[in-house]
């Protein structure tokens, strides 16, 4: 009867393996942090593609027309994704406010996931920035425009594309160091 053991090399390779694998994990990581890219980021893969065609009914109670994709062609367009229960959203619309007051390029909404009455209740309240409001209460345009969360604005260049994507509210720092820089940019570039 021969009784076989384990060969200690075998054994120990077994139980430093998953330590080996932790600290490879470890390294990606730290390489990430290290990295100096803005991991708050989140990449947009319609950055640089068609905005996506879009037909939204305005707001009941503005005079204003829905989100139609159509309209884009020929001008630059923020498109702010915004609801009324979203309370960074509250933060930011000074600085939309600031935007709208630019007059070079269009300022629309995308009212995202939200009543129509609670959406004018809070642009009644905080003041209308908007040249057009879509209203897309089951989300699917949001869908489309690869929304992650409320608010993000979206710039669409004179060429109809997605030129840039702002996530998160818009501050007076990330206006005047990104948003504002893009918009420069997508103002000048031919159609």
């Amino acid at each position: 009867m021969s009784s076989e053991t384990p060969r200690p090399t075998s054994r120990r390779l077994f139980v430093l393996l998953p330590l080996a694998l932790f600290l490879a994990l470890c390294g990606v990581f730290l390489a990430q942090l290290m990295s100096g890219r803005d991991i708050s980021e989140i990449p947009s893969a319609l950055i640089g593609e068609p905005a996506p065609r879009t037909g939204l009914p305005p707001l009941p109670g503005t005079d204003l027309p829905g989100l139609d994709s159509e309209t884009f062609a020929g001008k630059v367009t923020l498109v702010n994704v915004f609801a009324s229960w979203c309370v960074p959203c509250r933060d930011e619309h000074p600085m939309v406010m600031e935007l709208k007051r630019d007059g070079r390029f269009a300022v629309t909404g995308l009212n995202y996931k939200d009543k129509p009455a609670n959406a004018l209740k809070f642009l009644t309240e905080l003041g209308n920035p908007y040249t057009a409001i879509g209203i897309d209460e089951n989300g699917r345009a949001g869908i489309n425009w690869g929304v992650y969360g409320v608010p993000e604005t979206f710039l669409v260049g004179k060429d109809g594309r997605i030129a840039y994507k702002h996530v998160g509210p818009i501050t007076p720092a990330s206006l005047a160091q990104r948003l504002m820089p893009e918009i420069e940019k997508a103002l000048i570039a031919q159609p």
